[in-house]
């Protein structure tokens, strides 16, 4: 008769909790996945999926007890690390809402604000219009099946008890913030560079003739010629959202590498 004791239990309830919390983690923080419109009732059941599907395709577990301190540290660390892999991929579509943020600026727009309803902030009407652009291209690109394909490759990886990240992964992590910024800056470099022609055009208009009153006229335009900029940008919109993506995939297959 097969006997079942404390060990085996502990075993088989290591070998599927484990990779629940990273992938939990992941889920709390990945795009589309992660967003407010998902319910936390629908991320549990999903990772719990998830879990249930990959456990047997996954590297050997650590023998912990469940009930024990090294347990809880473990927890801890898979939630981290599925955290940081899922994070480090939403600032690739945050970059875009920067780059609208700095459009709507220079153009006369940044007054216009409207609610984001993935991330419960108030955004600008540019903003907002390139999330759901590039919600729309990420999907439609299968970049929802890329992103859980690296993922999935980290516990292969970085397998579960092996370790946390490298200094080399948390320092780049780190600078992650500023290829967010220095990317939608390359992203509005094209709008950027034709509104300040414009702009400077008015204001030598302004100084030619004071009578005008180019608050009143150059307003309007501004609004006009921005969304016509907006428009006539769309068409290298697709070549940066590929780079920009495949950065992102890059930076987490460096990030769930073994120490």
């Amino acid at each position: 008769m097969l006997e079942i004791d404390a060990s085996i239990i502990g075993g088989w309830l290591g070998s599927m909790m484990w990779p629940f919390f990273r992938i939990g983690g992941f889920l709390l923080a990945a795009p589309i996945l992660g967003t407010q419109l998902v319910p936390a009732r629908i991320r549990i059941s999903l990772a719990l999926l998830f879990t249930l599907a990959v456990r047997p395709v996954l590297p050997p577990m650590p023998e912990i007890d469940p009930l024990s301190l090294a347990s809880v540290v473990m927890i801890f660390q898979q939630v981290l690390i599925g955290i940081a892999l899922g994070f480090s991929l939403q600032l690739l579509l945050q970059l875009f809402v920067v780059a609208g943020q700095v459009i709507a600026m220079q153009m006369g727009l940044g007054f216009a604000q409207m609610v984001d309803p993935t991330n419960g902030v108030s955004v600008t009407v540019v903003s907002q219009f390139h999330l759901m652009l590039v919600y729309l291209l990420f999907l439609a690109m299968n970049g929802h099946l890329a992103m859980i394909e690296v993922f999935l490759e980290s516990f292969h990886t970085l397998p579960i008890g092996t370790g946390f990240f490298s200094n080399a992964a948390l320092w780049k992590l780190a600078g992650w913030a500023a290829w967010m910024f220095s990317s939608a800056i390359v992203m509005a470099l094209p709008a950027l560079t034709s509104l300040l022609i414009i702009n400077f055009s008015l204001g030598v208009v302004t100084r030619a003739a004071p009578q005008l009153n180019i608050f009143a006229v150059g307003f309007p335009f501004m609004l006009v010629i921005g969304l016509g900029i907006i428009w006539s940008t769309l068409g290298g919109y697709l070549p940066l959202f590929d780079r920009f993506t495949r950065q992102a995939l890059d930076m987490i297959a460096f990030m769930a590498q073994v120490n």
